[in-house]
């Protein structure tokens, strides 16, 4: 094996340096635009590696992962809208950060936890990476089924001001997941008999509606900016430093849990965050600021998603088990390269493998003057781009970015579809980070209940085979339960302080009844029972998770109509300022135009006129003709620009439509 002195002397390299830069940059860059993920970027870069120096294109690689995993935190803090899933936890609290005017102090706190997790999951890859692999063996598919629960409870609780609530958008989420042909008896499952939906719905698609369609509505119902410019206070970097000092513990705390959950396959930076997440808050002298704007809340996040980078590695080339798609991609370049994975990679006498873990060390460094002067002018352009250009700009690029997923314009459809959803659900106090995470862990919380099933099935103790016998499940099970009743007992400690000093102050409690949660609940309530009913079609195993997860809806649904009707709605912070103005209907109904029609008309012409629409939407007072002739250019420009960008460069097949 090389030593260490040749890896570091090849890694240093000046192309390997230039390839690390451009990798993060790049990736920065496409992990911030929604619908262009990591795995999209590395698969369309893997063949022009194959010319250059194995560890070279390696390092290219492994720093546009990191990138475009870092980079989902500036929508996340600025838009609302994470760019890649595991940035979800990093809207809690960037975005009201961003609200308030202190958006570039939480892009460089994003920045900062994201080198430091960075750092952490590569340091510990370089150094333990056989012996934590093992860890990655304990875990079976039981304990795969009740690590996506746990991630299920952890945004029901830490979303929301309702426990209930929660749940339920985390059992919609999990019946989205469902549509299409089941993973395990191959049945056909609500689809509505559209042959369409058999591919299911697209979980970035799911995303980017979800929580950007409720934003933009809630955009145009208000003259107001966006977000508080605040004072122009340049990067706030010692300010960010001082903070990230006092919070050394979280650090390091979420960077360890985000490696060891990066190591399982399938996990993912999105369980990671949560967990991370929900640490931190429940450790906090300031548990109440949580999804107020708290640091420590974003710390805890970005630290925890980026180290899943590192520590999703370990079963790729110690086991040959890809932890997530970029992994998978990557494990081919390695194998295309001549390079065989597996626990025989770190005796052999070729470095190329440490050369690329030594890569991914100096791109995650090299993160921190990429994030910093991005994240700088990222946040002044947000603020200072006026309504009328931000909507159509922003509703642009979530049809740009829905429609290159996979070149289906069905995409954009469910897209918008599932955003008016989202919005409506907000409405109710039902927010969207459960019903996205429901989807998002849907397959693998099927896959591990289906298993055990079966298996359980075949030995005369499902139960056991579940629950009973695997004293890994004990834990996450233990761990689920606290989640789930800490919220509780902190709620009925608030009502019955708040119900004493009413009664101190001689003031009878009201209670108002939940109208929109009440009305939301009982559609779940009618989709639960349409879940039920449909699933007696099915083959016993297509129809088994639906059965679980329909029962649990309909309980829940009860239970939720029964506390609305008691005046116990909850406050959904994510529905906030989403009103139904007549802005906002206009938006809706032009967004849903826009996906019905394009694919006849042509992608050009289409978005053009809907840019538009949205700009006059989004212009509030008297809009001159010089100002009126700005916006249209720019609006040209940008529809040309991403037109030419898909057809010429990306060479994304575009419907044959009537016009271009």
């Amino acid at each position: 094996m090389a030593n260490a002195a040749t890896i570091l002397f090849e890694a240093l390299s000046p192309m390997n340096l230039l390839l690390a830069l451009l990798g993060v940059l790049g990736g920065t860059v496409i992990g911030a635009l929604p619908g262009l993920s990591a795995t999209m970027a590395i698969a369309v870069l893997v063949p022009f590696t194959f010319v250059m120096d194995p560890a070279s294109g390696l390092i290219m690689l492994g720093a546009i992962y990191t990138g475009a995993i870092y980079g989902g935190a500036f929508a996340a803090i600025l838009v609302n809208t994470p760019g890649t899933p595991s940035a979800i936890a990093t809207t809690f609290d960037g975005y009201p950060m961003a609200r308030r005017g202190d958006g570039d102090l939480a892009v460089t706190l994003a920045t900062i936890a994201s080198v430091f997790g960075g750092l952490v999951g590569a340091i510990l890859l370089i150094t333990l990476a056989p012996g934590l692999a093992t860890l990655a063996l304990a875990f079976q598919s039981t304990e795969y089924f009740w690590l996506a629960i746990l991630g299920l409870t952890l945004i029901a609780t830490l979303s929301q001001g309702n426990l209930v609530k929660g749940l339920m958008g985390g059992m919609f989420g999990l019946f989205l997941s469902m549509i299409g042909v089941a993973v395990i008896g191959g049945d056909m499952r609500f689809t509505g008999g559209m042959p369409s939906m058999l591919g299911g719905i697209d979980i970035i698609a799911a995303l980017i509606g979800l929580y950007c369609i409720p934003v933009l509505i809630g955009m145009v119902a208000t003259p107001g900016q966006h977000l508080d410019p605040g004072e122009a206070r340049g990067f706030r970097l010692f300010e960010a430093i001082g903070i990230s000092v006092k919070n050394w513990f979280n650090l390091i705390r979420s960077s360890l849990i985000g490696t060891l959950v990066g190591i399982l396959p399938g996990a993912g930076g999105s369980i990671a965050s949560l967990i991370a997440y929900s640490e931190a808050r429940r450790a906090s002298k300031n548990t109440a600021n949580f999804g107020k704007g708290e640091p420590g809340g974003l710390l805890a996040t970005e630290s925890a998603n980026n180290a899943t980078v590192g520590g999703g590695f370990i079963p790729t080339l110690v086991l040959g088990i890809p932890g997530t798609p970029p992994d998978a991609v990557i494990m081919g370049a390695l194998m295309v390269q001549g390079i065989r994975v597996g626990p025989s990679l770190f005796q052999s006498g070729d470095g190329t493998v440490y050369v690329f873990m030594t890569g991914l060390v100096i791109a995650t460094l090299l993160m921190l003057p990429v994030g910093l002067i991005i994240g700088r002018y990222a946040f002044r352009f947000i603020t200072n781009v006026p309504k009328a250009m931000l909507v159509p700009l922003i509703a642009f690029m979530t049809v740009i970015g829905s429609f290159a997923i996979h070149a289906n314009p069905h995409d954009v459809l469910v897209m918008v579809v599932l955003g008016l959803v989202g919005w409506a659900a907000g409405l109710a106090g039902f927010g969207a980070s459960p019903i996205v995470l429901g989807l998002v862990l849907g397959q693998i919380a099927e896959q591990g209940f289906m298993r055990a099933w079966m298996i359980g099935g075949a030995r005369g103790d499902f139960m056991g085979q579940l629950l009973l016998n695997r004293p890994i499940s004990w834990a996450i099970v233990a761990l689920i339960l606290l989640t789930m009743m800490l919220p509780l007992l902190r709620g009925r400690t608030a009502r019955r302080l708040v119900a004493q000093d009413l009664a101190r102050d001689g003031i009878a409690a009201a209670t108002r009844v939940d109208r929109a949660g009440l009305a939301g609940s009982v559609v779940f309530l009618g989709l639960a029972v349409v879940m039920l009913m449909q699933a007696r079609g099915l083959s016993p195993m297509a129809a088994a998770f639906p059965y679980a997860i329909g029962g649990a809806l309909a309980g829940l649904s009860v239970l939720q109509i029964l506390r609305s009707l008691r005046g116990h709605g909850g406050i959904n912070a994510e529905g906030a300022g989403a009103d139904g103005t007549v802005r906002g209907l206009v938006l809706a109904a032009t967004m849903l135009g826009w996906a019905l029609v394009f694919p006849h008309l042509g992608l050009f012409v289409t978005s053009l006129a809907a840019c538009i629409i949205l700009m006059l939407t989004g212009q509030f007072g008297r809009l001159t003709a010089r100002r009126l002739a700005v916006y249209l250019a720019c609006l040209l420009a940008m529809v040309v620009g991403f037109y030419l960008t898909l057809d010429r460069v990306l060479n994304v097949p575009l419907p044959q439509a009537l016009l271009f």
